[in-house]
């Protein structure tokens, strides 16, 4: 698993690169600054495509001249050319000075077999579908609802169950993301002080595993609607935990699963409004342990400021597509106590997520 340096040292590393971008605003004219910002959606499509042809696979074996790269992926050569060099500009590949071009760090994270691989997110972000829900952003801002069953006819997950494509491309991009969340995760929370840790909509069980690889003391439960169908057994087994984690299946909003004094539920909360997402921690309260912890893992968007968070661009995609939102510390404190928790701590991690921790009353 990936080491991650200490959180202090992450935020201090992203503090700094937020000041040097306010900088750059700052010294260029803001139409200029402001027309930067407005063509950002089509380098992310140029992203898309390096993705998508396999670019970065390429050039891992050393660097390529444009045309060996083109010739390679299947591409024109002067396209591929104009792509390489607009990329070059974000860091994103280099070019060298025979004219070659090399993959560099972030390049190299667009590799399918990189270990913390971001190439399946690049290909969900530059997809049709993504596209077109973004297009209908405007009716959710105004409605205040989310626009995607009005343009769908149904709900985003069912319309992710009745195309399977999408859906893959679309399972396999915030899969990618959360994977990289699990070490900061295990680096920031001690898991051992706990006897059973639930593992709630845990899908095939990345953080269960780790939590029981971090904590050689503690039992697992795994509860996922799709736990029969998703390999989850298999990768247990893989991560040589199956022996002390226990699977089991329900629907989210059936009760939950009971014998645990930690629910982890990380990236369930966020997906739903108030009422749905009560009804879930009010299920997870009812089954855990007197005095046991509820760990809610989401990214947790700061009270007011105006310093960059992934959770105040997440929180407006989750309005697009489900309604559901990124709350600050403030609003999962109400939102727990109304279903039967006090919130104790919000922990931090090196990642954008953070982890919501409260206790039963």
């Amino acid at each position: 698993m990936p080491a991650f340096p200490p959180p202090p040292v992450v935020r201090a590393v992203e503090r700094s690169r937020a000041d040097l971008q306010r900088a750059a605003r700052d010294l260029a004219p803001a139409p200029f600054a402001l027309l930067e910002v407005v063509m950002a959606s089509m380098v992310t499509q140029c992203v898309h495509v390096a993705a998508k042809l396999g670019i970065a696979d390429v050039l891992a074996d050393g660097p390529r001249q444009p045309a060996q790269v083109a010739q390679q992926v299947g591409a024109d050569e002067d396209a591929v050319a104009r792509l390489l060099r607009l990329l070059a500009t974000h860091q994103i590949f280099e070019q060298q000075p025979d004219g070659a071009y090399a993959l560099t760090p972030m390049a190299d994270a667009l590799r399918a077999d990189h270990p913390m691989s971001m190439r399946d997110t690049a290909l969900l972000m530059g997809h049709p579908t993504h596209w077109e829900d973004w297009g209908h952003f405007l009716d959710a801002v105004v409605t205040g609802e989310p626009s995607l069953p009005k343009l769908r006819g149904m709900g985003a997950f069912e319309y992710l169950m009745q195309n399977p494509e999408y859906g893959e491309v679309f399972m396999k991009g915030m899969g990618a993301i959360s994977e990289t969340e699990t070490a900061p995760i295990l680096a920031a929370y001690d898991f051992s002080v706990f006897d059973t840790v639930v593992d709630f909509c845990g899908g095939r069980g990345g953080l269960i595993a780790g939590i029981l690889q971090q904590a050689p003391n503690v039992s697992g439960i795994l509860s996922d609607p799709r736990v029969d169908g998703n390999g989850a057994a298999a990768f247990l087994a893989e991560q040589g935990v199956d022996g002390r984690c226990r699977t089991a299946g329900g629907d989210l909003f059936d009760p939950v699963v009971e014998g645990g004094d930690a629910y982890v539920l990380k990236h369930i909360v966020h997906d739903w409004p108030e009422e749905q997402a009560l009804q879930i921690l009010r299920n997870v309260r009812a089954a855990i342990k007197p005095g046991g912890k509820l760990l809610l893992i989401e990214m947790v968007p700061p009270e007011k400021g105006n310093d960059p968070h992934s959770g105040k661009l997440v929180d407006l995609w989750l309005l697009l597509l489900v309604g559901g939102k990124e709350r600050t510390a403030s609003q999962y404190a109400d939102l727990v106590a109304r279903a039967g928790f006090k919130l104790e701590r919000v922990v931090e991690t090196a990642a954008p997520v953070s982890i919501v921790e409260a206790v039963a009353v």
